[in-house]
């Protein structure tokens, strides 16, 4: 029985060690993708500001000067970097503090970038032989970048109206939860630009009950699968971190299997030790 608890203690050091490479590789893969994720977040932004100006609001965006729309399109690129520097600190052990006090004085027609301030994931610990905690950090490090999209999404709608493209009387509850108003009863979705909401939202007038309106609303919504879609590269690397998952799936379960092993021969050693005959 002793020489069984070794064996499987053999096996459970081999399976640590082939998951700390698995983590190791986890987390090359996820600085590349993160890196590349932030470039195409960069140029969606743009591609879907563009398309709201020109497509949705179009006479709102003619009614700026020549000042006013550089200065949106300046706000809007600074959104978009900040965007892509905080998706690379999800990836980063230490967390780097930017200056965030740059160009906050554009003047009193200018608009200025919004502070994401979103969470950061927490830090994978020195034991990355432990599947369970891995996959908790991995589950984690999405679940903040989508986040991070949905508030650079809010921001932005935020930028744009406050610019005047999107209108004025346009609640911030539709701005906040854009994404989710696509899923009510009372929103349609219209086909359209990707990285963009297009909803007709049914209002009911106060007045008159049996009278409704359509009322139709263009915002920014940016969509990590449709980030990806857009990006062979990006798409790319989302395929080797499943490729990575599977492989951790796999020796996860070997994992908790030799771990189960090892408590039964263990409880069967124990209760040979204690046994004794009346």
């Amino acid at each position: 029985m002793a020489r069984a608890i070794e064996r499987i203690e053999r096996d459970i050091a081999a399976l640590k060690e082939a998951i700390r490479a698995i983590a190791t590789e986890l987390q090359t893969a996820y600085a590349s993708y993160l890196n590349i994720l932030g470039l195409a977040v960069r140029k969606q932004l743009i591609l879907a500001s563009y398309h709201l100006c020109t497509q949705g609001y179009p006479e709102n965006f003619l009614h700026l000067s020549l000042n006013q729309r550089q200065q949106l399109q300046q706000a809007i690129r600074k959104l978009g970097q900040l965007a892509s520097e905080e998706l690379l600190t999800c990836i980063k052990s230490e967390e780097d503090e930017e200056d965030e006090e740059d160009e906050e004085d554009e003047g009193d027609e200018g608009v200025t970038p919004v502070i994401l301030g979103t969470s950061t994931p927490e830090p994978l610990t020195a034991d990355t032989s432990n599947p369970i905690e891995l996959a908790k950090w991995q589950q984690n490090l999405e679940e903040v970048t989508q986040e991070i999209l949905k508030k650079l999404s809010h921001d932005a709608n935020l930028l744009l109206q406050k610019a005047g493209i999107l209108p004025k009387k346009l609640p911030e509850p539709i701005l906040a939860a854009a994404a989710a108003a696509a899923s009510e009863a009372s929103a349609e979705v219209m086909p359209g630009p990707p990285n963009l909401l297009n909803l007709v939202i049914e209002i009911e007038n106060e007045q008159q009950s049996e009278d409704s309106g359509l009322t139709q609303i263009m915002a920014i919504n940016l969509r990590l699968g449709e980030i990806e879609f857009a990006d062979v590269t990006l798409s790319s690397e989302r395929r080797q971190i499943r490729s990575i998952l599977v492989q951790l799936n796999k020796l996860g379960r070997e994992y908790q299997k030799k771990h189960r092993e090892r408590a039964i021969a263990e409880a069967e050693a124990a209760w040979r030790a204690s046994w004794f005959e009346d």
